[in-house]
């Protein structure tokens, strides 16, 4: 598919995962997509912790399960019922987790572009994760990023040194069902805006004209 096809057709996915082999020649294409991406002073800060281990999986399962227990207990009775129909996280059902790093060290001090906006070297790794994303979904591949757990608590579990933060705890597998929207939405939690709404011109609240706004609403990808 074209990129603008796996950008629309990319989701979260927690549900929808088949446990069948993804061949490792696929998944090395998308780590190279990841590795792909542009980052700050071509410093590369990212390593990506392949998990197969179930044992391992279930560890971080329980440490995620413990945090949707509290997020639940945190919302209003009137979200409650809507966020009990929610999976958030697909962790034993995908056929391999990933956890992605930074490395704020990696090449030296001296990084081209990151002197006076450190998160640079995270935001690079964002754009690697986002790479995979798509490389993912070209491949009939869904991924889903897990983000109800304490980073440190998972760090422990994956012997990630104090030094190196985590960015992402992603799943990955084949996908047994293509859905046109977001899960989220498809079960009335929240729904996509339209592009109009975040889009000034020139400084922040500043409406760009009527006809470029009529553009925006009407563009389909």
């Amino acid at each position: 598919m074209d990129v603008y096809t796996a950008i629309k057709k990319r989701r979260d996915v927690r549900s929808w995962f088949s446990n069948e082999k993804i061949p490792d020649e696929i998944i090395s294409k998308i780590l190279m997509a990841g590795n792909y991406a542009p980052s700050v002073g071509l410093s590369q800060p990212w390593n990506f912790i392949i998990i197969k281990d179930i044992d391992i999986r279930k560890k971080i399962k329980s440490i995620v399960d413990k945090k949707r227990i509290d997020f639940y207990n945190s919302l209003p009775y009137n979200k409650k019922n809507k966020f009990e129909r929610i999976k958030i996280e697909g962790i034993l059902e995908s056929y391999i987790n990933i956890a992605v790093t930074c490395d704020f060290s990696r090449k030296g001090p001296d990084i081209i572009g990151r002197s006076t906006i450190r998160e640079t070297s995270e935001y690079s790794v964002v754009l690697a994760i986002e790479n995979m994303w798509l490389a993912a979904r070209s491949e009939n591949i869904g991924m889903g990023w897990v983000s109800f757990f304490d980073p440190e608590d998972v760090k422990d579990v994956l012997k990630i040194p104090e030094s190196i933060k985590l960015i992402a705890y992603l799943t990955l597998g084949k996908l047994t069902e293509d859905h046109d929207i977001p899960e989220l939405e498809e079960k009335n939690w929240e729904k996509r805006n339209n592009l109009s709404e975040y889009v000034f011109m020139d400084r922040w609240g500043n409406n760009p004209d009527k006809s470029f706004c009529d553009l925006i609403k009407n563009t389909k990808l």
